[in-house]
């Protein structure tokens, strides 16, 4: 239905009743800053710990180390 959207610092919906209730909750000054809180202290903490096992890596996939199929 709808979410919070870190980058754009707001509620989005994806559907018509989300919408509805972000715009709603947009205009709540007081939940906006505890969601942009809970953002700093979670979600970059986070990013910060787990970027270099994730984001940075860059090794292709090797065929001699996936998991084998079984039939």
């Amino acid at each position: 239905f709808l979410m919070f959207d870190s980058d754009l610092g707001e509620f989005v919906g994806d559907t018509r009743y989300g919408k509805v209730n972000a715009k709603r909750l947009n205009n709540i000054p007081a939940i906006i800053k505890d969601r942009r809180a809970l953002v700093d202290r979670f979600c970059r903490h986070n990013y910060k710990a787990f970027h270099p096992f994730t984001v940075e890596r860059r090794v292709p996939p090797s065929p001699s180390k996936s998991i084998p199929v079984h039939s």
